[in-house]
């Protein structure tokens, strides 16, 4: 049960899923979201821990984990939603479905964003059901400072004709649209650094919010 919309905003509602295996959450997710729903006017940011990551292989911990993990960092931040509805699903955790069940919830007229970062988004077109993404929502990527590549061919096929170059031309209508955005902060935190820094005991402090920081190391979470 999501909290409501803010009442008597007469505009179509502004929803973005940034979803991801969260493995762990680090502030680099976080600080994200937060810019994303700053740049884009978003009323909120649902982020959406998978159960089972199609192109990646089996997190480190249980899904019921890392969607707590992310409720913590996440705390009393304004906008942002801890959203657990791919894990109450069976089977491979599908961004078209996920998407389908976001727009079933908030209507045709809500203008619905996915963001993702740009070494996601150069795997695009492999992706399952590629082209029901843009049926169902905005496609944001990303940018990160670490990433630099040429698009593969099908890609570039992929999104061919949908690209805007600002915020407000993408919300013009509901869903079909692409937009390249560079966050103001552009953290480069990998969660396979903390990971690799919490196996050998070396310290996370600064990568992590403290309350997600404090749980794995009291529970033990990612210890070889």
């Amino acid at each position: 049960m999501h909290l409501p919309l803010p009442a008597g905003n007469v505009d179509p509602p502004r929803l973005a899923m940034l979803g991801g295996t969260f493995d762990p959450v680090h502030l680099g997710h976080l600080r994200s979201a937060v810019e994303l729903r700053e740049a884009l006017s978003l009323d909120r940011v649902h982020l959406i821990p998978a159960s089972v990551p199609p192109l990646r292989g089996e997190p480190r911990v249980s899904p019921e984990q890392r969607l707590e993990l992310l409720r913590l960092g996440i705390g009393d931040t304004p906008g942002l939603v801890a959203d657990p509805r791919e894990l109450h699903r069976d089977g491979p955790s599908w961004s078209a479905d996920t998407l389908a069940s976001l727009r079933e919830e908030f209507g045709v007229d809500a203008r619905l964003v996915m963001a993702l970062g740009h070494d996601a988004f150069l795997r695009l077109a492999d992706w399952h059901e590629p082209e029901r993404l843009f049926a169902m929502a905005h496609l944001v990527v990303i940018d990160r400072p670490d990433h630099e590549a040429a698009l593969p061919a099908a890609l570039q096929a992929l999104i061919a004709g949908r690209e805007v170059d600002k915020p407000a031309a993408l919300m013009a209508r509901p869903a079909g649209g692409l937009l390249r955005l560079a966050l103001p902060s552009r953290m480069a935190i990998s969660a396979t650094e903390v990971r690799r820094r919490l196996a050998s005991g070396r310290s996370v402090r600064y990568l992590l919010p403290e309350a997600v920081e404090r749980h794995l190391l009291v529970h033990g979470l990612y210890r070889r």
